[in-house]
């Protein structure tokens, strides 16, 4: 199975599902967009109050992480999914800029992910003499093999603040990439739309002895319209 398979499926089998359902927009037909953490502020978003988007936009207008650090942030979010014949990469999907307004938004991450980051250079310094950003890809993998699979050999103390910031990476590219549109499309989800309901099947009905009012079947099972808004009387009896 390849890598980004791997991702996917962890990601579906574990926080997909509350993940999705958080931040993707309901879906009435096949051509409405869901909405990704990734959109722009700016823009009005579904279900927002005016006071969320205010504080989104105060959020977004803040400064924490410098310039080096949202370049090795970028570069990270690359290594971990890379651009594929079938998909875009993290940063084709504006990840970086998720993660810069996630770290914003949640102070918990920012001393840990000042500090991974600090840390990832030191040890760049340390083997290489350069700051990991100016390493070539493969010196960029070698210290990453050491920090993404501890499992996979015996940890070394000395890397737990690395293993841990990684950690920490991972999981924040996964969620800005799968809640983005093009880590749906990668998924192949579609979202939340209307299925198509006819009704509790024949045989059950007759188990049962009773069968539909002719009148409600045509206002309620009538495939034609059901994307047509329901009309009540002032009594409360259905309509259309």
């Amino acid at each position: 199975m390849k890598r980004r398979d791997t991702l996917k499926t962890l990601l579906v089998g574990t926080v997909g599902g509350a993940t999705l359902g958080s931040t993707i927009g309901c879906k009435t037909d096949g051509t409405d967009s869901a909405t990704s953490p990734t959109t722009v502020i700016d823009e009005v978003l579904y279900g927002r109050i005016p006071k969320e988007i205010e504080r989104d936009q105060k959020i977004k207008a803040e400064i924490y992480l410098n310039e080096h650090e949202l370049t090795t942030i970028a570069v990270l979010c690359d290594i971990i999914l890379p651009a594929t014949e079938d998909a875009g990469s993290a940063n084709d999907a504006k990840v970086p800029e998720f993660i810069d307004f996630i770290v914003k938004d949640i102070p918990s991450h920012q001393l840990p992910m000042r500090g991974g980051l600090m840390w990832l250079d030191t040890e760049s310094n340390r083997r290489f003499n350069k700051e990991f950003v100016n390493l070539s890809n493969a010196e960029q993998i070698q210290i990453i093999d050491d920090i993404a699979y501890p499992n996979d050999k015996n940890e070394k103390p000395e890397m737990s603040q690395g293993i841990n910031f990684f950690n920490r990476m991972r999981n924040l590219t996964l969620t800005g990439y799968y809640t983005s549109r093009m880590g749906l499309d990668d998924l192949g989800y579609d979202g939340n739309y209307a299925n198509v309901w006819d009704g509790v099947p024949a045989e059950v009905l007759a188990e049962h002895d009773v069968d539909y009012d002719p009148e409600w079947l045509a206002k309620c099972v009538d495939q034609s319209k059901r994307l047509d808004i329901a009309e009540w009387d002032d009594d409360g009896n259905l309509l259309t």
